[in-house]
């Protein structure tokens, strides 16, 4: 790599850095102390004038709450994967507040668990195979109507007096 992309890539990941502490309403101070490093380091960070390590990014990131790899991929120590899971999408998003991103990583596992009960329910439904190849699902009952038993409760308390007779 050449220096001045080097440079840029150090100016980047502290802007990003900078913009997702500002979305998370946390002070520098408070983030450093979150990832213990000191509060000059960390400004020097974000302002692009230090390179930090692999290691201060991954506390950097635990304090902020956001991937790991999402600032390796901004500090240029990893490659953008062309799909990256949506964990790391939503929470690499400097648009979005850290309850927005909380937020939609709930109802985004919550939809993943519904799938996931649907399928478990709807592969326990047997299927068999015919001897052509076709394959049959479970037939499905008719729904018994269901009669009042407002009668038949006054008809077994009055036989229960009168002895068990009618």
């Amino acid at each position: 790599m050449t220096m001045v992309k080097v440079n840029t890539k150090v100016k980047h990941v502290g802007e990003f850095i900078r913009s997702q502490r500002s979305g998370a309403q946390m002070s520098l101070r408070k983030l450093a102390k979150l990832a213990g490093v000191s509060n000059p380091y960390l400004s020097q960070v974000e302002r692009g004038l230090r390179r930090p390590s692999a290691e201060i990014l991954q506390a950097i990131a635990k304090a902020l709450r956001v991937s790991s790899q999402t600032l390796y991929v901004q500090a240029g120590m990893l490659e953008e994967s062309p799909h990256p899971d949506v964990h790391t999408a939503v929470m690499g998003d400097p648009m979005l507040t850290e309850q927005q991103k909380q937020v939609l990583l709930q109802v985004y596992d919550s939809f993943r668990e519904e799938t996931g009960r649907k399928r478990r329910s709807s592969s326990k439904k047997k299927t068999a195979a015919t001897a052509n190849g076709k394959v049959t699902g479970t037939v499905a009952k008719k729904p018994v109507k269901k009669i009042s038993t407002a009668r038949s409760k006054t008809a077994a308390r009055r036989s229960s007096k009168l002895g068990g007779r009618m």
